[in-house]
């Protein structure tokens, strides 16, 4: 009886402390040669650690926000795996998407339970109403396994009708951190940047007010939402010192956020950015303005 007993100890201990299992392979074609890929650091510290190590980490944080470049599929495969691997450690109370708008919800739920119940639609994208601008071929496999979940999967973004009311008529933004000379004029810079100098100088603070409102709507659903939660969004979202993370704060929810950021190998992130970095394989380089020059 007591070699019974102790055997049923040793496969609970063994259950319990099970590894998390190994990342994807790399999927992107540049810098799979590079010192710094798959690498994981502690932007706190300094250290470099497991991928073990950082599900551990994140699953204490009560929101998890995640930042991506757009284009790079590694980017995404690694959002499935940390989905699957966190939801492991502990219930995971719901994920949002920036991809999503709050028009969609409906029909996300129903998807979701439709597919709950073994009755998932052939034709996601037009059962999702997803949008164009995000391809499917890079959020498909990741959406199509949330809405394969218990918890809810949820919209972060403004419909396209807000986004116009607030271009037109710019709303007061509260908050200290949020509205800091330096966040909106680094904010600016990049606005102006991101349009290849072309954007009307007359336009950029229309532009900036979106960006803001948008950083505030994620951070609003963010603490809405059931937690413990995940937010997957742009790296520029996701960013401690520009992005939703200053808005949590502005809202009175500045503790108990942890912010990865997935980044290409070569990229700099330092701790202002985010608390841990993930280097990745990189996507080709483009030149996006060269086919809006003259």
């Amino acid at each position: 009886m007591r070699i019974l007993l102790l055997c049923c100890l040793s496969l609970l201990v063994a259950c319990q402390s099970r590894g998390v299992l190994p990342p994807p392979a790399p999927i992107a074609s540049e810098g799979r040669d590079h010192a710094d890929l798959g690498v994981i650091l502690d932007l706190r510290s300094g250290e470099r650690i497991t991928p073990q190590r950082l599900v551990e980490r994140l699953a204490r944080a009560s929101r998890v926000v995640v930042g991506e470049q757009h284009d790079n599929p590694d980017h995404h495969a690694l959002q499935l795996w940390l989905s699957r691997e966190l939801a492991a450690q502990r219930p995971q109370g719901s994920v949002l998407l920036e991809m999503l708008n709050p028009s969609q919800q409906t029909r996300v739920n129903q998807v979701r339970a439709e597919t709950r119940a073994g009755r998932p639609p052939l034709d996601a994208i037009r059962a999702l109403a997803w949008q164009p601008g995000w391809d499917w071929a890079m959020y498909g496999a990741l959406v199509r396994y949330q809405l394969r979940q218990p918890y809810p999967l949820l919209a972060a973004n403004l419909d396209r009708e807000e986004i116009m009311r607030i271009y037109q008529q710019r709303p007061a933004l509260q908050g200290q951190a949020s509205t800091a000379a330096a966040v909106q004029q680094r904010l600016q810079r990049d606005i102006r940047e991101s349009h290849c100098g072309l954007l009307p100088e007359s336009q950029v603070p229309a532009m900036l007010a979106v960006q803001q409102q948008r950083d505030r709507r994620m951070a609003e659903a963010l603490l809405a939402a059931p937690r413990p939660s995940l937010l997957l969004a742009g790296a520029f979202h996701a960013r401690k010192d520009l992005g939703v993370p200053l808005h949590l704060a502005d809202l009175g929810a500045g503790q108990g956020n942890a912010v990865l950021m997935l980044a290409e190998v070569g990229r700099q992130v330092d701790a202002s950015m985010a608390d841990y970095v993930w280097f990745t394989a990189a996507q080709p380089e483009q030149d996006h303005c060269a086919k809006l020059r003259p």
